[in-house]
């Protein structure tokens, strides 16, 4: 797994000072998986979309072909996936809950609802690392004693402080930390279908 982060590192040089934390966020998504956890990623707008994508990486090949041992003719056409969930896909029950709760606790619900005393794992995205909402699931995952992965930028901010592992990204503009989001949750995908699929 290491040559798939160092090749992450030769290719984006700015990101040397996040090494550590991304093999720290390797080994917790690892640890889930192992348990036999879920992912649940959550962020707003364009991390919104960005917490689409990791689940496509996660839920189907990614760089592997990930073939079924199985003589069964509809697993010919399936792929060995690790069970991940976009928080931010479930627009009935998201625009339910703003309309009927309080929206800042949108992600916090689902977190509470999946994952209380499990081996889940929260990946929280948010470029300021404040988004409310943001907050409020990684909060959530604390009290219902799960771990957490943040990737923000480089400021300190509110999910720095209470993330079990937070990925402070060496920028500071919003599409700048974007740009690096994407080629790190590629490693980290990489990294672990490797794990699992070989």
């Amino acid at each position: 797994m290491l040559d798939i982060l160092d090749s992450l590192i030769q290719c984006y040089p700015v990101l040397s000072a996040c090494k550590d934390g991304i093999l720290s966020a390797y080994r917790l998504i690892e640890k889930c998986y192992v348990s036999n956890g879920k992912l649940l990623v959550c962020g707003n707008g364009g991390s919104a979309a960005d917490a689409d994508h990791i689940v496509g990486e996660l839920m189907k090949g990614f760089m592997a072909e990930r073939r079924l041992d199985s003589q069964s003719e509809l697993f010919l056409h399936l792929q060995g996936g690790l069970p991940a969930i976009s928080l931010c896909a479930h627009s009935g029950l998201i625009s339910a809950f703003a309309n009927d709760c309080d929206p800042e606790y949108v992600f916090a619900q689902q977190v509470y609802a999946y994952s209380k005393n499990s081996p889940d794992l929260l990946l929280a995205l948010s470029t300021s690392g404040n988004s409310k909402n943001v907050v409020r699931a990684v909060q959530t995952a604390n009290e219902t004693g799960i771990d957490s992965v943040s990737i923000t930028g480089k400021n300190e901010s509110e999910l720095s402080k209470i993330s079990t592992v937070c990925i402070k990204l060496p920028e500071t503009e919003t599409y700048k930390i974007q740009e690096l989001t994407l080629p790190v949750y590629h490693c980290l995908c990489a990294m672990i279908e490797k794990r699992f699929f070989g």
